[in-house]
């Protein structure tokens, strides 16, 4: 008799047992079925698959099974259940449920486990719970999609960029530094000039694939969103987004929010917030942002990512949103959640770099590529110094170049303490970066004091760079009024000769989120005024719905 199979012990609560009165609440909404080894009960790319709860005998989750590179990640036993963050957010699956010791399975439809995720607080806690700590675990683990490329391609940066920001487990395979990457090529058929590639479901080939392209194959994209029948269409997928996203759905709207690049906006690119209010240990920019889509996609809004909004037009009375691939929805109320977007240095080959060397974010991809090497992080403001503590637990050194003398001028007053007391950190002040040094990539930066103009080179593989921000609201052009560096204007800033009415009668005043165009507003870091913070704009957010309810009502009355 052989012996029996060994489950995966629990990590940090990504495998709770439910109890007796769980299972029999859920059992009510689904079926027992019995199970034989070597049964699989979903696969790796599965664009849907039901919730399994393990009744006796054991399930393996695997990776690629069936192929050269098959890989157990876990195994569980009776008790657990299966499933991670893209059943609930109607991703194809990442692995295959394979059972390995025959006993018997409650599963249940997706539809009816949402359901209770939304209605059933204790139940639905511990399953979001699970869920996210898994998809940390896949993460972590490298499972998921497989990216191969040149780590001074351009394309494979955009790639693992795409898959970071919005929360995708893969594994990054450096043709020049990975000795399986040659055999792995050559297994797929592809030379090493068609590089970068992506493995999707353990041996299906995408070469360069765009962004659009790959966000559909992993299931991130919605399937159809053009429609003339929204009552609201966010325009990016910020903080102040996705909370307008919540609380327009949770209160009856029909909603979409579209975003070129990532659900989260810049904020998914922090590696640690510790201000926000209700998270006293801190919470990343991608756990919260993770959290929110959830919540969102819970009462019945609509998130795509990508989606690049190119214009803002009016067409019968609504108003009209152009995507890039040629969508057009047409919709009774929008709000503007575009946000800003980093300042680039002006310093020469800052663009032969940005392909490889130079980054806007620093998040766990960015810290694996730079591991152990020396880094230059430029900026004096909360973003510079999340960035610094982040990157000094995974660097060797890290350089912080700020423009005058004071650390805590700009920054908050605990960031720059801790920063000072870290050992493998130096503070340059009345620093400016004069050039970037490197064959293919950065090497060296070189850098000025601005009092004595005396220059040096600092050794450094990597260069992450947070010096402020410009609104992404080129998109606009002119139909919108905004302020002379670019911001939207709302409520009262808003001239009066200013104010436009679709419905062509006298136009009201704009209400205190509303821009020039009446039903069209604004909220977060893309408004004029707005204070630059992620409390804030969700705030905004929350607010601009009960706004957008308003003239709804003076619309139908």
């Amino acid at each position: 008799m052989s012996d029996p199979v060994q489950e995966t012990p629990d990590r940090y609560g990504a495998y709770p047992r439910l109890s007796a009165e769980q299972i029999d609440a859920l059992a009510s909404r689904g079926q027992r079925h019995t199970t034989d080894i070597g049964e699989t009960l979903f696969h790796e790319g599965d664009p849907s698959y039901d919730f399994y709860v393990i009744l006796s005998g054991a399930v393996a989750l695997i990776e690629g099974y069936g192929t050269p590179a098959e890989r157990e990640i876990s195994v569980h036993g009776p008790g657990r259940f299966l499933g991670e963050l893209s059943l609930l957010a109607g991703q194809p699956a990442l692995l295959s449920a394979v059972v390995r010791e025959p006993g018997e399975v409650l599963n249940i439809p997706v539809d009816d486990v949402r359901a209770l995720v939304a209605h059933d607080p204790t139940l639905g806690d511990l399953i979001l719970r699970s869920y996210m700590i898994r998809r940390s675990l896949l993460i972590e683990m490298g499972a998921g999609i497989r990216i191969i490329g040149s780590r001074y391609s351009a394309d494979a940066r955009r790639l693992r960029d795409f898959a970071a920001r919005n929360r995708l487990p893969y594994r990054w395979i450096d043709v020049e530094q990975d000795p399986t990457a040659e055999t792995l090529l050559r297994q797929l058929g592809v030379t090493p000039q068609e590089t970068p590639v992506v493995i999707w479901r353990g041996q299906e080939v995408l070469r360069n694939p765009s962004n659009d392209e790959l966000a559909r194959v992993v299931g991130l994209a919605e399937p159809s969103i053009a429609s003339s029948d929204y009552d609201v269409v966010v325009v990016g997928a910020g903080p102040a987004g996705l909370a307008a996203g919540v609380y327009a759905a949770s209160e009856g709207l029909s909603v979409v929010v579209l975003d070129a690049v990532a659900a989260g906006g810049q904020a998914s690119t922090s590696s640690r917030i510790e201000n926000y209010l209700g998270f006293p240990g801190g919470i990343s920019g991608g756990d919260l942002a993770e959290r929110a889509t959830l919540q969102a996609r819970k009462f019945g809004a609509r998130i795509t990512v990508p989606a690049s909004v190119t214009a803002l037009d009016a067409h019968d009375g609504l108003h009209l949103i152009r995507l890039a691939d040629g969508t057009e929805i047409a919709t009774r109320t929008v709000l503007i959640t575009t946000g800003a977007r980093y300042r680039k240095l002006r310093v020469p080959r800052l663009a032969e770099f940005e392909g490889t060397s130079v980054y806007y974010a620093a998040t766990a991809a960015e810290a694996q590529l730079c591991r152990g090497d020396q880094v230059a992080v430029v900026g004096g403001g909360n973003s510079a110094g999340q960035a610094t503590v982040f990157l000094a637990g995974h660097v060797a050194h890290a350089h912080l170049m700020i423009m005058h003398d004071d650390l805590s001028r700009d920054m908050s007053r605990y960031l720059a303490d801790r920063i000072t007391a870290l050992p493998n950190v130096t503070v340059h002040t009345n620093t400016e970066v004069c050039d970037l040094e490197g064959n293919g990539r950065l090497e060296e930066v070189v850098v000025a004091d601005m009092k004595t103009e005396h220059s040096q080179r600092i050794p450094a593989t990597a260069l992450f760079v947070f010096i402020g921000a410009e609104p992404c609201t080129t998109w606009l052009d002119k139909q919108i009024a905004v302020d002379h560096h670019g911001y939207v204007l709302t409520g009262s800033d808003v001239p009066a000769d200013a104010v436009t009415d679709l419905r062509q009668g006298t136009p009201r005043r704009p209400y205190l989120l509303e821009t020039s165009r009446l039903g069209v507003f604004a909220a977060g870091d893309v408004r004029s005024g707005s204070i630059k913070r992620v409390a804030s704009a969700v705030g905004e957010g929350a607010m601009a719905i009960r706004f957008v309810h308003e003239h709804l009502r003076l619309r139908q009355g």
